[in-house]
């Protein structure tokens, strides 16, 4: 099956307004299968955020693509005019933004800011924009479509308004959506919830998703595969099931011991202190030579401070970027 989306080497940098460059995203590769969640994990600073603008070319003013290439249906977007990139977003691909309060229009009802998004990919007349919309409402909000796309945003909660940002985002029926930490500012119980809402739209309109989180916890029982990024590298990716379970990456697994387990037992009384990953994950930070994970690693070798490790094929589906596991 060939993949709906390929990333070959992509390189980001970010100048200052001393013209100074700093690297951001350095050769990320990999593909998205028709179908597929891919769940892309890693502290702040470690290039998520700078991962989804990119696919879309949305990148602030400072933001420049060294080189690599992003294919979609056998064209690169890295190439695309803007005429076609305008003609691809939202409706052929979709990027649900962190914060709704920030994406979303604060003087626009939530039905009208939906139905603009569906009139700028299409021109089926009024009263057809009208219906696309009340279903798009209907499968976000099924008991409430009526009330919440009359309403302003300042009028809807946290969760309702990232569905909002969702209706937005699935309205011209994408086959792909990137998702920036479409959790990050809600309560445990509406990350569940928001999770449900993906799963049951991946089913219905077989969408393909890249979803960026910090929290491992999230991914379980969600994504295919999941893939680690830290200073801007893949430093693991592999089957959600295998890297959740038995992650091999050293930051991996010291992300992985940072975060509360999201099952554990309430009322027990007990506090328990969770383990730091020390260290700085600033891009400046990071050595100039060897592995960029070398300072706050408990396992690092005289090696790692010499040169980078390659990604290595734990298995044909597992690789991982660590010294440990060269042969």
């Amino acid at each position: 099956m060939a993949s709906v989306l390929e990333i070959q080497n992509l390189q980001v940098s970010y100048r200052s307004r001393e013209g100074i460059l700093s690297s951001a995203l350095a050769g990320v590769s990999f593909d998205l299968m028709p179908g597929e969640i891919i769940g892309v994990l890693g502290e702040s600073g470690s290039g998520k955020s700078t991962l989804a603008v990119s696919l879309v070319r949305l990148l602030p003013r400072n933001g420049e693509i060294i080189r690599g290439a992003v294919h979609f249906e056998g064209q690169d977007l890295l190439r695309a005019t803007p005429d076609e990139l305008q003609q691809i977003r939202g409706r052929c691909i979709s990027l649900i933004f962190q914060e709704p309060s920030l994406a979303l229009h604060p003087t626009l009802r939530a039905g009208e800011q939906v139905r603009q998004v569906l009139a700028a990919h299409s021109a089926p007349g009024k009263s057809a924009l009208n219906e696309r919309t009340r279903q798009v409402f209907a499968q976000l909000f099924p008991e409430d479509a009526d009330r919440i796309s009359r309403s302003y945003p300042h009028q809807l909660s946290g969760g309702q308004r990232q569905r909002v940002l969702i209706a937005q985002a699935i309205a011209c029926g994408p086959s792909v959506v990137i998702a920036d930490e479409p959790t990050a500012s809600l309560d445990s119980a509406t990350q569940m919830e928001l999770l449900a809402v993906f799963r049951t739209l991946r089913e219905r309109m077989g969408l393909a998703m890249i979803f960026i989180t910090h929290n491992p916890a999230l991914l379980s029982g969600f994504a295919d595969r999941v893939l680690v990024l830290y200073g801007g590298q893949v430093v693991e990716c592999g089957p959600a099931a295998t890297v959740l379970a038995s992650p091999r990456h050293p930051y991996t697994k010291a992300l992985f011991q940072s975060i509360p387990a999201i099952f554990e037992e309430r009322g027990s009384g007990r506090k328990t202190k969770l383990p730091v990953i020390l260290g700085d994950s600033a891009r400046s930070s990071l050595p100039r030579g060897g592995c960029p994970f070398e300072p706050r690693c408990t396992e690092r070798m005289s090696v790692c401070r010499e040169r980078e490790p390659a990604l290595v094929n734990l298995s044909a589906s597992h690789v991982v970027s660590c010294f440990k596991y060269e042969s």
